[in-house]
């Protein structure tokens, strides 16, 4: 199962289990390849590190796993979109880290392409499809989506 965290702001570890809500696996799926390119474009990374950057970006909402991360970090690497390579750590410890390569840049700007069109596609159509906010409803009058 993958979780992902909503709303913001320090809770207690009890609050924010009645704030986690379960993203679909296919949406996490489809959206790890952009994440990742987009993070390596960033700098070289690790796979730790990687975790901790997405995290981090989506503002503690979304917690990945090495067992997600690491099939993902596989399959790029196999279609030519990244690189890797073992080097020593401060530590002491052997980390294996990635880097983008130029063929995975073009598929980031392809990505992010088809991410902003499906973006822009659902919120026209959440736009088109608004409803009133029953009067019951205990939010504000004003017109939510339709699925809200």
């Amino acid at each position: 199962m993958l979780l992902c965290t909503v709303g913001f702001g320090w809770v207690s570890d009890a609050a924010r289990v009645s704030e986690i809500m379960e993203i679909n696996k296919d949406l996490m799926a489809a959206s790890s390849t952009p994440i990742v390119l987009a993070i390596l474009a960033e700098e070289d990374s690790y796979g730790y590190a990687i975790i901790k950057r997405v995290r981090e970006l989506s503002g503690g909402r979304m917690e990945w796993t090495d067992g997600m991360l690491y099939p993902v970090l596989h399959r790029l690497e196999r279609l030519g979109h990244v690189g890797a390579r073992w080097r020593v750590a401060e530590s002491g410890r052997r980390r294996k880290y990635y880097r983008i390569t130029s063929q995975g840049r073009a598929q980031l700007a392809e990505e992010r392409r088809q991410w902003q069109a499906v973006d822009a596609t659902l919120r026209g159509i959440w736009q088109a499809l608004a409803l009133p906010v029953p009067a019951s409803h205990p939010a504000s009058a004003g017109m939510l989506p339709l699925g809200a």
